[in-house]
């Protein structure tokens, strides 16, 4: 059997969620498609409550699907070698803020298999590529602002120089010089030979770096593909006015 093409591949995905006193069923997610080839930089975008964030939680495993298939790296999400070639971040991490950012990193890239010179030149590696190797990093978690707290949290899940990157609104809470540093990262790692899927509502961005997007409305996926393909098919001139037209639709 050849390898496959793919990195993610989701096919008519259902999730559903138990709420309330009654445990009354929400659903999340109806049946969602889409494949990322390996090698892209692939947007996911949608409004909030459309199913990002729970789409990106049953691809790391942290939530069990109702029905439909989903591969990363050619495996399910529930096999823990799954997560070999993974590397995540969430859209707020939590990190154990009584220690610093250099032992986070070597906490995360002791978890990761790395150890001694090899584990410091990762951390250096990273450190540098997401534009922090400054003397912040030897600081307590706990003083860190949002975007000192995105930098590490993007440091960590790069360690190990993951086959597939997860970034769960990476761009979030960034000024503009944040947002670029995060945006040079990506690239750079894609280069370096990293597939990347992240989700984020800062539409430039996505317009700036991705391959490919898929948009997420109501837990449905309505257009995947090139930025031109999705705006040609529509007669709109930007993912903004794409994205406004399809959340109208569905807003009362």
């Amino acid at each position: 059997m050849s390898e496959t093409q793919n990195a993610i591949e989701i096919k008519d995905l259902h999730k559903t969620y138990r709420q309330g006193f009654w445990l009354s069923k929400k659903k999340s997610l109806f049946g969602i498609s889409l494949e990322v080839k390996k090698g892209e930089i692939f947007g996911f975008i949608g409004p909030n409550g459309a199913g990002k964030s729970t789409t990106i939680k049953v691809l790391t495993g942290l939530l069990r699907k109702d029905s439909g298939k989903v591969l990363i790296l050619g495996k399910s999400p529930n096999e823990t070698k799954s997560r070999v070639g993974l590397g995540y971040l969430p859209e707020q991490p939590y990190f154990y803020d009584s220690l610093t950012g250099h032992e986070l990193l070597k906490f995360y890239g002791g978890l990761s298999g790395l150890k001694g010179k090899l584990l410091e030149e990762r951390i250096q590696w990273a450190l540098k590529l997401v534009n922090a190797d400054a003397d912040w990093i030897y600081r307590r978690l706990r003083t860190y602002s949002k975007g000192m707290q995105q930098r590490v949290g993007l440091a960590q899940a790069i360690l190990h120089k993951p086959e597939l990157l997860i970034l769960d609104e990476p761009m979030s809470g960034l000024d503009p010089l944040g947002r670029r540093d995060v945006r040079e990262a990506i690239l750079e790692l894609n280069k370096g030979g990293s597939t990347v899927f992240y989700s984020s509502h800062i539409l430039s961005d996505v317009e700036a770096i991705s391959d490919r997007v898929a948009m997420i409305i109501d837990g449905k996926i309505s257009h995947t593909g090139t930025i031109e393909e999705i705006t040609k098919q529509t007669g709109r001139n930007s993912l903004e006015e794409v994205l406004a037209k399809e959340v109208s639709r569905v807003v009362p």
